[in-house]
């Protein structure tokens, strides 16, 4: 827990539910968990890092495309401003757009106890909805993304009904492009399942292919395939599958763009 109820404390500010002197109480014991730094291969994203600071960070806005597409697009300008990274991944949300994109980056959490820590991929974190894979006495304390190579590039498209809702879908992208051909892949998505859903066939499909408009389209119905939404006020199931193929293929596009151009 600890960290972890960063997100659902951001929640019930909102309600009016509690107060917010609790986020700084919790930070005066907690010193240390809010850096961002490359180091040994990997991105380190300290647990109380802030949505906002992700958004400003340079390190990030210069070689995290995905990340920086989507830290402005989380929530509001109060979650952005209170809410952790920490505490986004652990309340588990399959709403919650940095799942997804850690899912995309191959990230991992790292989780401490009195007893040690452990390393664990954000795959075998995020094990249902509102569920992680943390214990009673952990707390998540760093995020580790793995560098990028010399050419990535990254996308999260967001469907909305307004400014700061919930996604309707969202899609994370990620691309490496290699000797003319694509090197690593990453797509995950947001809001069309029980959890987060990495697109692992579409991702594969991708993998060793020169990019192109029929690859990319080849990609969207894949990861349109892997999805699992419900129909609510948002829209119908068919229809979200579609916008998953959509984004999907429009974001691939844009990575590509980006890597292209590195």
């Amino acid at each position: 827990m600890g960290i972890a109820t960063e997100q659902r404390r951001v929640d019930l500010v909102v309600e009016g539910m509690t107060c917010a002197s609790c986020a700084a109480h919790v930070e005066r014991r907690l010193n240390g968990l809010d850096g961002v730094e490359e180091r040994d291969g990997s991105l380190r994203i300290g647990a109380l890092v802030r949505h906002n600071h992700l958004a400003a960070n340079d390190v990030i806005n210069a070689r995290y495309p995905t990340i920086a597409a989507a830290a402005p697009q989380i929530a509001d300008p109060l979650v952005r401003n209170l809410g952790t990274i920490g505490g986004s991944l652990t309340h588990a949300d399959p709403s919650g757009d940095l799942g997804s994109v850690m899912l995309a980056l191959g990230a991992s959490v790292v989780l401490k106890s009195s007893t040690g820590e452990r390393e664990v991929p954000i795959g075998d974190f995020l094990v249902d909805t509102f569920q992680s894979s943390i214990a009673p006495n952990e707390i998540l304390t760093e995020i580790r993304v793995p560098s990028p190579g010399t050419r990535p590039g990254g996308a999260y498209l967001k469907l909305e009904r307004k400014v700061g809702d919930y996604a309707t879908v969202a899609a994370a992208i990620y691309l490496e492009l290699n000797n003319g051909s694509i090197g690593k892949a990453g797509i995950a998505l947001t809001s069309v399942g029980l959890t987060n859903i990495k697109a692992t066939a579409a991702e594969a499909s991708l993998v060793g292919a020169a990019p192109g408009d029929g690859v990319f389209a080849d990609a969207g119905r894949l990861a349109a395939e892997a999805s699992g939404p419900v129909a609510d006020v948002r829209g119908s199931a068919e229809y979200k599958k579609h916008m998953v193929e959509v984004y999907v293929r429009r974001g691939l596009a844009s990575a590509f763009e980006m890597a292209g151009a590195a």
